[in-house]
């Protein structure tokens, strides 16, 4: 038995656990150069893996340290997180513990007991995660440096004499990372993107940091065009309920080219019959084609201002698949009758084929809801149509509310690009968007409710409830602010937040309890088992209604019709429903932040030239560093803390105020302010306070 294995012996029975070189030395009774050689010998196993050392040079197996792995979250100030598989709580990382993790790296980590018990230390790095790194290219001498994009990669990127690939100093560029070794992760210019500053050099920096695609490979473009190419025969129509003589419209956006939904709906004997018809798009996209990897691949659509990167081939979001007026277009229909109350009756899922008699749009359909003369002359054969859809509407909302369904008063910012333009419209929500929200909700909670009564592998839409611990938060800030709520933290219910929400609807502390509240909530997911949908107090819920767009839904439909013609076929989803629940979460938010940047972005482009404008403001949010303000067009801006009022400012996390001695500012009031300029590299607009308009109590 060589030393080696004799010292991993001694780890392994517990009798040099979590000891330095050292102790160990002094245990074995070792001096000078002996000692000095044990230390060498340790520090190999650790670079072999076999053993850790942390930053007090102990040494040990992961099991000795308990360690667990995760996936580190750094921060631009050197700090980070690592966030666990299992759910367990975040270890915060001091700088002194990050021991070379970059963000996004595969580690080991353990709790270490520093200042708090969620402090810990990173002992390995299993698998970096920035093996491609954007950002901008910093020549010095022959060599240089990328400065990453992504604040949170606390290193540079050293680029060797002759590996820019002609990069211009300040260009934007992409570098994959060829060494992780010393201090400085070294690499090569993959590719120049352009011009630092640049809107959409910035944009398609956007695009290669979050790795979405903007084309298709061949063999699936070609798939899609194959498929889009086939005529509607009377094979395809087999089985199908025709309801191509039905009186069928989809409600979209102006600018909308995948239209997925269509919706029909009458009233008889006091009962509301509602028809949800989504494009058949599994029809078309077969499980385990060339397109359904891709569509698993990418997992969801990503809408930029001025763009969309489709989950399938334009041919077929745009074209066969999208329910276009006037054309045959297969469809899978989700039948209910409603009673006054909003209670489902009945349910009932079906291919079909349908002849869309209108392309509307929210405008249109709103227009026509409120008696606009021109909009009712245009759409004679809509105007009971509409009427019907917007009284079952409100009685659907009054059922969702009266079970407790959280209805967040939530702005979303909606940024348009025309013509080499940005605009951004205020805020504005109509019965329109209302109607289509609450039907496609509908459908999805009557399709979910189906499939589990039959008790088949499926993809749920889950919102689990509230921790104790975020619950308990929301209700400390609460009496801070002087509301008295009847809530359990550790066993929150839909009901409790809706009935806050109702008791300060119409005050000024309203908007202040809607973002309070939305920071304690879990974020939505997919998940093989049903644990419903907090949110909207839904005891089973599924994504049914875009699969155009969206994976789950397309899973979804597959499953759905092979439950309607053979239940017992279903089985061979079963180990798939789970990759794609989790494949498909994380598309979803890694497309969720792509988003938000890009909305950054178009937002920075947009109040560029603003400069020196005042305006009314909602405090947004807080942090040591200044406030953030939301104007009425959900523009979000920044107020340096060292330009408030001259005071001494204390941030109060659990409140969400930032406090002086003199002034105080907190979520929900309302300020003036002034643009000040634009940080590009930030992409945030920067504002001066004016003044506080108002306080909440």
């Amino acid at each position: 038995m060589n030393v080696k294995q004799a010292l991993l012996e001694k780890f392994q029975d517990g009798s040099f656990a979590l000891c330095t070189s050292e102790q160990i030395a002094a245990m074995l009774r070792l001096r000078g150069k002996n000692a000095a050689g044990l230390n060498d010998i340790l520090l190999s196993l650790c670079r072999g893996g076999e053993l850790l050392s942390d930053s007090r040079s102990r040494f040990g197996t992961a099991e000795q340290f308990g360690a667990k792995q995760g996936v580190f979250q750094g921060n631009e100030r050197g700090f980070g997180f690592v966030c666990f598989p299992d759910g367990s709580p975040d270890l915060f990382i001091p700088r002194r513990g990050v021991c070379g993790a970059l963000h996004g790296d595969v580690v080991l980590a353990f709790c270490s007991g520093g200042r708090s018990e969620d402090e810990g230390e990173i002992l390995a790095v299993l698998e970096r995660g920035c093996k491609t790194v954007v950002g901008v290219y910093r020549r010095e001498g022959q060599a240089g440096y990328l400065v990453p994009d992504d604040r949170r990669l606390s290193a540079e990127i050293f680029i060797p004499a002759g590996k820019h690939a002609g990069a211009k100093s300040g260009a934007k560029a992409v570098a994959q990372v060829r060494s992780f070794e010393g201090r400085t992760p070294v690499g090569e210019i993959a590719e120049v993107l352009g011009r630092e500053g640049d809107l959409f050099t910035e944009e398609l920096a956007i695009i290669r940091a979050h790795k979405l695609h903007e084309k298709f490979p061949a063999d699936a473009e070609a798939e899609g065009k194959r498929q889009a190419a086939r005529p509607i025969t009377e094979k395809d129509l087999y089985g199908r309920e025709d309801l191509r003589k039905k009186l069928v419209i989809t409600v979209d956006g102006e600018d909308t080219r995948d239209i997925d939904d269509a919706i029909s709906i009458e009233r008889r004997e006091g009962r509301f019959y509602l028809g949800v018809h989504i494009a058949d798009v599994s029809h078309y996209v077969a499980r385990g084609s060339r397109l359904d990897e891709e569509a698993l691949s990418r997992g969801t659509s990503v809408y930029f201002p001025d763009r969309v990167l489709p989950m399938l081939p334009p041919s077929l979001s745009n074209g066969i698949c999208s329910l276009n007026e006037g054309e045959d277009r297969l469809t899978l229909s989700c039948f209910m009758t409603v009673d006054g109350n909003g209670r489902v009756t009945a349910k009932r899922v079906c291919p079909s084929v349908i002849r869309s008699r209108h392309r509307m749009t929210y405008t249109d359909v709103t227009k026509i809801a409120e008696g606009d003369p021109e909009a009712v002359k245009k759409y004679p054969d809509l105007t009971g149509f509409v009427a019907i859809a917007a009284e079952l509407t409100r009685i659907l909302q009054r059922a969702r509310e009266a079970r407790g369904g959280i209805a967040l008063d939530v702005k979303e910012a909606k940024i348009l690009y025309r013509d080499g333009k940005i605009s951004i419209p205020d805020y504005e929500r109509t019965i329109s968007h209302e109607m289509i929200e609450e039907f496609m909700v509908l459908a999805n909670e009557s399709v979910a409710t189906l499939m589990t009564e039959k008790n088949v592998p499926f993809v749920y839409r889950i919102h689990e409830r509230p921790t104790a611990e975020k619950a308990q938060g929301l209700l400390t800030f609460l009496a801070e602010a002087g509301i008295k709520a009847e809530l359990d933290a550790e066993n929150v219910t839909p009901r409790h937040y809706a009935a806050l929400l109702k008791r300060t609807e119409g005050s000024p502390l309203y908007p202040l309890v809607n973002r309070v509240m939305l920071r304690s909530m879990m974020k939505a997911r997919y998940s093989p088992e049903n644990a419903g949908h907090f949110g909207l107090a839904s005891a089973c819920y599924c994504h049914f209604t875009s699969p155009i767009r969206r994976y789950p839904d397309l899973c979804v439909h597959r499953i759905v019709k092979e439950a309607l013609s053979d239940p017992a076929g279903t089985r061979k989803f079963a180990g798939f429903v789970e990759e794609a629940s989790v494949r498909s979460s994380e598309c979803e938010r890694n497309a969720a932040d792509a988003e938000r940047e890009a909305d950054a972005l178009y937002t920075v482009e947009y109040m560029q030239d603003k400069t020196g404008q005042r305006y009314e403001a909602t405090i947004s949010g807080a942090n040591s560093y200044g406030l953030f303000a939301e104007l009425k067009n959900t523009v979000e801006g920044f107020i340096p803390v060292e330009t408030l009022p001259d005071d001494y400012y204390e941030y109060l996390e659990d409140r969400h105020m930032l406090r002086g001695l003199k002034h105080s500012y907190m979520l929900g009031e309302r300020v003036r302010v002034e643009v000040t300029g634009v940080d590009r590299g930030m992409r945030r607009t920067n504002f001066a306070l004016l003044e506080k308009i108002g306080s909440l109590k």
